[in-house]
């Protein structure tokens, strides 16, 4: 990967210099080496930048506060993170004219809870190697496949298209599985209603309402979300009825419905391990459904589908009589 950094940085590097961007948005070592940070970068400060199996974090959110500054960012988009910039861009929450979109190749990102869970302890370091991620730490070396440790969204990888990037690093990196990303919602939906219900109830009740999850999500782009107006009478940080553990995951899914991209962050981020990302794969799998395929981000001429009315529309009796199946 030492080699790709470097040529996304010779890239910047020429971008910076011939004025087409003035910084650079990517990404900046953490506390540890599996939580790179998102930082902003001048040209001296290129060697700072690290592009590896933890950066993970999607960078189009950064985009709305960038783009509003003087001058024009290049931001670096992995393919998955330029569906969310570009569904951005078509909400107008960011101005399009001041960002260089590269996109840079992606071969998956690594979940280090996934390591921890495969005995990896009082990890100092880590590398790759022929399909292996090797670990350093204070009790010896571990060695474990990369494809046992991919981020559950890498796992489904969509594939390496990107969406409206200004240009594009071409690099070689091996294929990604393409595992059905439906498999699990699938399974829920097979389930009985009090067995859903026990599933989310179990899940929403470990939510200690950090809203990491609201933060890092590229479609919770309010100046101000509901839950932190007062007037709205659902405002709240602590979760004082179990009704309340839900309402907050149940509103924001509704709120993203549509507009989500699946970029998977909201799950990676939460430190509860909750898997956030099947409450907007099951609006995402109901659309595809009853209103025909559709890719948040991917056509800036299309209308969402719960925003646009056609005659063909199924009415809701077909929605109703669909969950009764």
């Amino acid at each position: 990967m030492r080699e790709l950094t470097n040529a996304i940085c010779a890239r910047a590097k020429e971008l910076l210099q011939s004025g087409a961007a003035g910084r650079v948005l990517g990404w900046a070592p953490g506390e540890f080496f599996y939580d790179p940070t998102p930082g902003v970068f001048s040209e001296g400060r290129l060697n700072e930048l690290v592009y590896d199996g933890f950066t993970a974090a999607n960078l189009s959110k950064y985009c709305i506060a960038e783009s509003q500054k003087e001058g024009k960012v290049l931001v670096l988009l992995k393919p998955c993170d330029s569906y969310s910039l570009a569904q951005l861009v078509k909400e107008h929450r960011v101005k399009r004219e001041n960002i260089y979109a590269l996109g840079i190749p992606c071969e998956g990102k690594l979940d280090m809870r996934k390591a921890r869970a495969k005995g990896v302890e009082g990890a100092l370091s880590f590398r790759e190697e022929d399909g292996q991620v090797v670990f350093e730490t204070l009790y010896g070396e571990v060695r474990l496949a990369r494809e046992e440790l991919l981020l559950e969204r890498c796992l489904c990888c969509r594939g390496r298209e990107y969406a409206g990037v200004d240009e594009t690093l071409e690099y070689a990196l091996p294929e990604l599985p393409k595992r059905d990303r439906f498999q699990k919602v699938a399974a829920l939906e097979e389930q009985t209603a009090q067995e859903r219900y026990a599933f989310w109830r179990g899940e929403l009740s470990k939510c200690i309402r950090c809203n990491a999850c609201r933060n890092v999500c590229p479609a919770c782009s309010c100046v101000q979300c509901v839950f932190d107006n007062p007037q709205s009478g659902v405002a709240a940080k602590a979760n004082s009825t179990e009704f309340e553990e839900s309402l907050f995951h149940i509103i924001r899914a509704w709120h993203v419905a549509g507009r989500c991209t699946d970029c998977g962050e909201c799950s990676r981020v939460c430190p509860q391990s909750i898997p956030l990302h099947l409450l907007n794969r099951k609006f995402i799998k109901d659309v595809n459904e009853l209103y025909g395929e559709y890719q948040a981000g991917a056509d800036p001429a299309a209308r969402p589908p719960l925003v646009n009315y056609t005659p063909e529309d199924p009415e809701p009796s077909a929605v109703l009589e669909r969950g009764r199946a």
